[in-house]
């Protein structure tokens, strides 16, 4: 995460970084090896699995049995660490990686992460998916007691709480600053001789466990354990602290128990649909809520169309539910970067169609079925409904795999500020006319709990964090507050 809430907007008022996305944006991914000879090697191709939660900057630090050995770009894993001279320099058999999104004021080089800083103890890097929902006041504190930040990383704050913590043991120190943050975490760290891995106490954020051939490796998702042939042990719990090193793994659990509040989005669009999380597979999740959706919001058409690529799953539950046809009426343009500069008006105008075309033959005089994880400002909506029907669509209808997205997410996720959320300022019917839809649903709260294999939302103590959709925030707030049902923060930040 950054903290850069004095550089959220440009002049006009639009956000000054992806002001032309309509989705929420996950902020990193995180990956982490121990005790293998081509450590460095290894989580290169980890952070490649794990590309999808963040495309702006990635680095990697290594360490030798001497002496730490980062490197940290702005752009793609593939790019940043093509050159084999480069990877041939990061020796060691232990490393950990990192790749981020970055919003506005915080894509220099300074807080691309892994951070690293020198101790008394040794070397320490470390990496961080989420968001610390005190780092405002901690920042202040530690800089009155003459701290020196060098980035405008949340993840700094813990770095400089273990710095000052008076306990001998890094561990220990580790413990000691997180029982001061407030909010959403996993981390990896590296030392001299331990990968280190943490779960906040509500583990919101995903972390999980691999073995490859006598090494041990932490990631944000299996799929990073499977692209470099690893198994699957476990998830790491909620609250949790694991400890690899040369004996072994161990476990630490210093902090009071809560009830899990793991973030529902990772299954509706955050995690790649090949990945296994909390027990789940993604995909499956993905699918059953598609149906769960076909199930409350029937309608008659002739073909369900997803809108690449994260509405696929969702769009062929529905299908299978519904028994109206899929095909893919819209097809997706994958080599559009999201570094693709739009220079001027007239090409900004073109919008969707630098990433989405209409299939023509599989839409014109077609009931067309649209089928989308979210709405967030509506305005990707709009033009993929306005696509649709210039492709010849005897009607459009919108069917949305998430319930609506009326809240501001403050635990790592790269939302925009409430009065910007679509559902947070027009009801259903306004959303649709809005977007130029004959029809739009989304699935209930209690169709979402049930695709995941809930009864149900337990309105008292929910089985996740949704506080997107419900502004339930259960996490502290300590830098902002919740003022009735709207959301007020003073932290704006891209929470790499």
């Amino acid at each position: 995460m950054i903290i850069t809430h004095p550089f959220r907007s440009g002049p006009d008022g639009r956000d000054l970084v992806h002001a032309d996305e309509d989705h929420l944006r996950e902020e990193c991914g995180i990956f982490g090896i121990h005790g293998h000879q081509e450590a460095a090697r290894h989580v290169a191709l980890g952070l490649h699995a794990l590309q999808h939660r963040g495309q702006e900057a990635c680095g990697i630090v290594s360490y030798d049995g001497d002496q730490f050995h980062p490197h940290r770009a702005v752009g793609l894993v593939g790019d940043a660490f093509a050159d084999e001279r480069l990877m041939a320099q990061m020796a060691g058999t232990m490393g950990i990686g990192h790749v981020r999104y970055a919003t506005t004021g915080g894509a220099g080089l300074r807080n691309i992460q892994p951070l690293y800083a020198d101790f008394a103890f040794g070397g320490l890097a470390i990496a961080h998916n989420g968001n610390l929902t005190n780092a405002l006041t901690l920042r202040s504190q530690l800089v009155q007691r003459g701290c020196i930040f060098q980035s405008t990383s949340d993840s700094e704050v813990i770095v400089h709480l273990i710095a000052i913590s008076l306990y001998t043991d890094v561990v220990d120190k580790l413990i000691d600053a997180l029982r001061q943050v407030h909010g959403a975490y996993s981390i990896v760290a590296l030392t001299r001789d331990k990968l280190i891995g943490v779960r906040d106490p509500w583990g919101v954020r995903p972390l999980v466990i691999g073995k490859l051939d006598g090494a041990m490796m932490l990631a944000s998702e299996t799929c990073a354990l499977d692209i470099i042939g690893a198994e699957f042990v476990r998830d790491v719990e909620p609250g949790e602290i694991v400890v690899i090193e040369q004996s072994g793994l161990r476990s630490i659990k210093p902090f009071p128990k809560t009830a899990s509040r793991f973030c529902i989005f990772e299954h509706i669009y955050f995690a790649r649909p090949d990945s296994v999380l909390e027990n789940v597979s993604v995909y499956e999740a993905r699918k059953r809520i598609g149906r769960e959706l076909a199930l409350e919001s029937i309608v008659e058409a002739d073909v369900v169309v997803p809108v690449p690529d994260s509405g696929v799953p969702a769009a062929l539950g529905f299908s299978e539910q519904s028994g109206i046809p899929f095909d893919y009426g819209i097809i997706r343009n994958h080599y559009v970067g999201r570094t693709f500069i739009e220079p001027t008006d007239q090409i900004r105008h073109l919008g969707v169609k630098l990433k989405h075309n209409a299939n023509v033959p599989m839409i014109k005089g077609k009931r067309v079925v649209l089928v989308d994880d979210s709405i967030v400002r509506g305005t990707t909506s709009t033009k993929i409904v306005n696509m649709v029907r210039e492709a010849g669509a005897a009607e459009v209808h919108m069917r949305i795999a998430s319930p609506p997205t009326t809240h501001p997410c403050f635990y790592g996720v790269d939302t925009p500020s409430r009065e910007k959320l679509l559902a947070a300022r027009m009801d259903i019917e306004e959303m649709a006319r809005f977007i130029n839809a004959d029809s739009l649903a989304f699935i209930s709260m209690d169709g979402l709990y049930r695709a995941m294999g809930e009864e149900g939302r337990n309105p008292v103590q929910p089985q996740y964090c949704d506080a997107c959709f419900t502004g339930d925030y259960a996490l502290p707030l300590t830098d902002g507050q919740v003022d009735g049902s709207d959301a007020k923060f003073r932290l704006r930040s891209d929470f790499a």
